[in-house]
Formats: C-alpha cells, sequence, structure tokens
C-alpha cells in the first residue's frame, strides 16, 4: 500500500503531539521545512529579548545580503542597549567597577575573529569582525585589543551606565559572587545565521559574568566554545555560565553531533545531557542554552534548566519560542 509523504508527515506531528515533546512546535516547522526542500534565510539567537536582533538580521537577510553582516547587525542591538545588563554598553562591570567584553565572529569559511577583555568599545563584534578580516590572527585581547580598535576608528566611550554602577556599588556591600539562573531572561547574545546563498555564519558578545574577578574571560569569544560554524554541516552558540561551556567545547560538541547525521535540535539535546553527565553539581546550579541552525535550514535550541527563550526570523517574521530543557 503506498504511503503518502503527506500521511506520513500527518502522523509524525500527531505522535509528537501525542507524547507532549517539549519543543513540539519546533520540530514541526523543521519537519516542513526539510520536507519542502527549501533554504530560505533564517536566523536565530540566544534569549527572547533578542528579538530585536532578529530584526535587524533580517533586515539584511531579507534583501539577500550575507550572513555575516546579518548576524553582525544582530548583536550590534544589544551591544548599543544601555538596558541590557549583560552585553556591552550597560553591561554589569567587575567587581573592581570596569566593563570589559568579550565577543566572536566566525563565517562560511571557517575564518574567524575574537575579542576579548576590551574595553572602552560599544560593539565588540564589530572589532572581532575586523580582526578576523584585517589581521594575521584570530583573537587579540585586553589593552592590544582596545589598540586595534582604536587604529580602525572605533570611538573610545565610558560604557558604565548610572544603573550598573548603582548596581555594583550595591554589589560591594556583601561582595558575594553567585550567579542567577535566568537573570531577567538575558545573557550573552548568541546569533547564526543562514542567507540566500546557503552562507552560514555567526557572532556572540558579552559583558560576562556580573561582578566577575578583573580579567575573567569565558566562553563568548572562545572559537568552539562560545561559537562554532562549519558552513557543510551547520552553526551553533551557547548562552549560559562560560566556565561549563568551555570545559565541554560546547558549541563544537553540537556541531559535530549534526556532523554525525543528528538533527538541530537532537544535536543541542545530545549536548546538554553530555554536558550535565560530566558537570552535573555546576549544572544545577547554573543555565547553559544552545542555539543552533543546520545546512537545511532547520534548527535546534535546548537549556539545562526550564526558562531559557530564544527568537528565530524566517520570512520575515519574527517569533519567539520557549526552548525544551533537560531539568
Amino acid at each position: 500500500m503506498q504511503f503518502s509523504r503527506r500521511r506520513f508527515f500527518q502522523q509524525t506531528l500527531l505522535g509528537a503531539a501525542l507524547t507532549g515533546s517539549s519543543d513540539f512546535w519546533s520540530r514541526a516547522a523543521n519537519l516542513m521545512d526539510h520536507s519542502n526542500q527549501k533554504r530560505s534565510p533564517v536566523v536565530i539567537a540566544t534569549w527572547g529579548q533578542n528579538i530585536k536582533a532578529t530584526d535587524a538580521a533580517w533586515g539584511i537577510l531579507g534583501k539577500g545580503g550575507y550572513a555575516l553582516d546579518a548576524v553582525e547587525a544582530g548583536a550590534r542591538v544589544p551591544e548599543a542597549d544601555p538596558n541590557d545588563t549583560s552585553v556591552g554598553y550597560g553591561g554589569f562591570p567587575d567587581r573592581d567597577g570596569n566593563i570589559t567584553l568579550d565577543a566572536c565572529v566566525m563565517d562560511e569559511h571557517g575564518m574567524a575573529g575574537s575579542v576579548s577583555f576590551l574595553q572602552h568599545i560599544m560593539h565588540p563584534v564589530s572589532v572581532a569582525r575586523q580582526v578576523m578580516e584585517k589581521t594575521p590572527h584570530v583573537m587579540l585581547t585586553g589593552e592590544g585589543a582596545l589598540q586595534f580598535a582604536l587604529s580602525q576608528g572605533f570611538p573610545r566611550e565610558n560604557l558604565l551606565t548610572e544603573t550598573a554602577r548603582k548596581a555594583w556599588e550595591e554589589w560591594k556591600i556583601k561582595s558575594e559572587y553567585k550567579p542567577k539562573i535566568n537573570v531577567e531572561r538575558h545573557d550573552t547574545i548568541g546569533i547564526v545565521a543562514q542567507d540566500a546563498a546557503g552562507r552560514l555564519c555567526g557572532a556572540c558578545s558579552t559583558s560576562g559574568l556580573a561582578f566577575k574577578m578583573h580579567g575573567r574571560v569565558g566562553d563568548s569569544p572562545i572559537i568552539g566554545a562560545g561559537l562554532y560554524v562549519d558552513n557543510e554541516v551547520g552553526a551553533v552558540s551557547c548562552t549560559g555560565l562560560g566556565e561549563i561551556v568551555l570545559r565541554s567545547l560546547g558549541a563544537f560538541l553540537a556541531v559535530e553531533e549534526m556532523r554525525r547525521g543528528a538533527s538541530p535540535q537532537k544535536a543541542v539535546e545530545t549536548a546538554i545531557k553530555r554536558i550535565y553527565q560530566k558537570y552535573p553539581a555546576q549544572c544545577k546550579e547554573n543555565q547553559i542554552g544552545f542555539v543552533a541552525l543546520d545546512k537545511k535550514g532547520r534548527h535546534g535550541a535546548y537549556s539545562v534548566h526550564t526558562g531559557f527563550n530564544y527568537a528565530i526570523c524566517r520570512d520575515g517574521k519574527s517569533l519567539v519560542y520557549e526552548a525544551g530543557h533537560l531539568l
């Protein structure tokens, strides 16, 4: 008896619905994209509040633009937002009162640029791109990164807002360092996109953990940890406690799962489970979230704890979804 693709699709959706899968609608969208074999532009970013970032990225993707231009434009949105306390201008300082920023980019050729421990520059993601395109290096840090940024015409600015300064003053009363899960439901922005030409690119930007030790660098500027792109396979970016992601090279781990044939959703689920198995105590106290795209334009998102959401834009429509979670 002939089994039509439509009937298969309907039964697949019905089965997923009956199991109560937390990411049912994400899986349904992925099945539809795959069945039609379409590769329309798509961009996905960590945290729902970054819907403004996916809108900015779509402003480029929707006109047939380059995925790297799109993710850079997207990341620059929270970097310039004084109300975003975990990225760029407005980010909370370290325990000494300094705003130190980390960012990286990666393109479809596997080229990458990164800056860490960068001060006084509002848009570290754009500096990271300049490192990739104008130097023989992948990563610049600290004073050297600042000197390079200034040489490229980036203005030196005071990034400590009054809100961030007051939060730091209040923190100093007890000086207690304890990261909180899903603080205000935002953190590092990780953003990956595929353009109409099928090029996968990604970016990641953060001000790091609030009140961290001076000099601390997390996973966000580290290629393979906070971000990894392989144009033959897919792209992944991470958010959450960077120390855990650094130890596990989380983004690379998830991309390699896709290389072995896993869908983006299955890949990030497997990566989270493996990280949890290795670092259960740290994971119980801290959040990690992943977003992923594969070469077919399918996406996935998953986290350790409930509360992680993400923004995705396809066909000019940005939407926010709750991601599935392990615990």
